[in-house]
């Protein structure tokens, strides 16, 4: 009767279930698998157009701590990417002129086709607009791949000083022969003196290779995963321990007579800076350059790059609505339209922004989703007129994955919106505003060990003993047959 109930007890429960599963699992070892792959064309809904690779290209997952109702759309690699917003302008070019001091071919196709890249990214009046996600990540790339292409037949990763000057000065010129902005610098904070190294102890590459783990170094950054790196980063890490390396830092923190030690920040970034040379010596110009665009934009896309000022008016109106209200709904509209007037953000910069403003709204005492009740969407928090250009109601998101500003002889210059529809802002469920993430948990978290994670699902400590050593003996007998 005893070995009845206790029958009963197993069957009815999970830790039951799971030994049946692993019971039947040498029988299924013996079926033939066939790969399956997402069929990229059957997916056209927004949210599942949201989902990201977990493993290989046909693993997806959900995002999380967001509405996936609010998650932009993710092109897969393969997919037509969305319809250009051209706007009706060609650039003049014309024969720069040169300093003459700097001893580098810039017709050289590895050099010449990224500086046009950097020119149309960097377009006239168009780069203060797009300077955050589109002009100032690319001329940066193309500072890091002229540092290496300049020392592509010496042993050097840096330039001096005064050749630097020249150098940086023709790169500067040939933009602006080319369409490009000429206050790109001043828009980039970017200088001579990158090229130079710096503070870095190390600038060549025999010390460099001496000192770093070249090959594994290069090997995380010849193929950098668009969406994975910025939820399980491989390349930024490697160029953080590399540039620790070279450095010398932790030496220099542990050594406490050392004194007047420059900010840790600036020297670490000098020393980023020759890996990033380094690497532009070891890729192709296209790799390294498609590489160097992703880590800036998972970078750029961790935070709204919009201020907002103290929306104390909105507040006042906005307090105690519970329905449309004309008097808050002009008031809010008119302080997002003044906020965002000036540059073109990203979608997930826009999740951002909605939800850091939200989250004041919240802090001042407005409860209620104003979002929701004055139609305020995602767009609203990018400019809406390119004026300059002829161009009114814009609207546009740029995308989150790294894109380009095109020129066509016909139809002049465009850029790549996202988002075309209205996708209402996201209304934050707290007046605390943390940091979003649109990473799945098991890109994040660490896997729970196998007990723990069987006692989540309902089995007590025999249960998981007894699967365990079941498991173990039922492997014995797959591996020996």
């Amino acid at each position: 009767m005893g070995g009845y109930q206790d029958a009963n007890y197993y069957r009815g429960s999970w830790c039951c279930r799971l030994i049946l599963f692993v019971i039947w699992l040498p029988t299924f070892l013996h079926v033939t698998a066939q790969e399956s792959h997402a069929d990229h064309r059957r997916t056209t809904s927004l949210v599942e157009l949201a989902k990201e690779p977990t493993s290989g290209d046909s693993g997806l997952f959900d995002p999380i701590e967001i509405s996936p109702s609010v998650i932009p759309k993710v092109p897969f690699p393969t997919e037509s990417v969305p319809p250009m917003y051209p706007i009706p302008y060609v650039p003049t070019r014309y024969e720069p002129v040169l300093t003459g001091k700097c001893p580098v071919n810039f017709s050289r196709p590895e050099i010449s086709n990224i500086l046009d890249k950097a020119a149309f990214d960097c377009f006239g009046p168009l780069a203060s607009l797009v300077g955050n996600v589109v002009c100032c990540p690319q001329f940066s790339s193309l500072i890091h791949i002229f540092q290496g292409f300049f020392g592509m037949k010496s042993n050097n990763l840096v330039l001096s000083n005064a050749v630097a000057d020249h150098c940086f000065s023709d790169i500067v010129s040939i933009l602006a022969s080319r369409g490009a902005n000429n206050t790109i610098p001043t828009l980039c904070s970017i200088k001579s003196s990158n090229l130079t190294g710096g503070s870095c102890p190390v600038k060549n590459d025999s010390t460099f290779e001496r000192t770093v783990n070249t090959s594994k170094l290069v090997e995380a950054c010849r193929t950098v995963d668009p969406l994975k790196e910025c939820c399980r980063p491989v390349c930024r890490p490697a160029i953080m321990d590399a540039a620790l390396q070279i450095s010398g830092r932790q030496m220099m923190i542990n050594n406490d007579n050392m004194a007047g030690e420059m900010n840790h920040t600036d020297y670490l970034n000098d020393c980023k800076g020759v890996v990033y040379s380094y690497l532009s010596k070891q890729l192709s110009s296209e790799v390294a350059n498609k590489a160097f665009r992703i880590l800036s934009a998972c970078k750029v896309n961790k935070v709204c790059p919009l201020t907002f000022k103290e929306p104390s008016d909105v507040i006042a109106v906005c307090k105690n609505v519970a329905a449309p209200s004309p008097t808050c709904c002009s008031s809010l509209n008119t302080y997002i339209a003044e906020t965002q007037q000036k540059i073109l953000i990203t979608n997930k910069q826009a999740i951002i922004c909605a939800t850091q403003f939200g989250s004041m709204l919240r802090g001042g005492g407005v409860m209620t989703n104003v979002y929701e009740l004055c139609d305020v969407d995602l767009k609203d928090f990018s400019i809406q007129a390119l004026l300059a250009f002829g161009v009114q109601d814009a609207g546009c998101l740029l995308r989150s994955l790294p894109g380009d500003v095109i020129f066509d002889n016909s139809s002049g210059v465009s850029f790549t919106c996202d988002l075309s529809d209205n996708i209402a802002a996201p209304w934050p469920s707290s007046s605390s505003f943390t940091s979003l993430s649109f990473c799945a948990p098991e890109m994040s978290l660490p896997a729970l060990p196998i007990s723990q994670s069987l006692k989540n699902i309902g089995c007590n400590s025999a249960g998981v003993g007894f699967l365990v050593i079941f498991t173990f003996f039922v492997s014995i007998v797959v591996l020996r047959f």
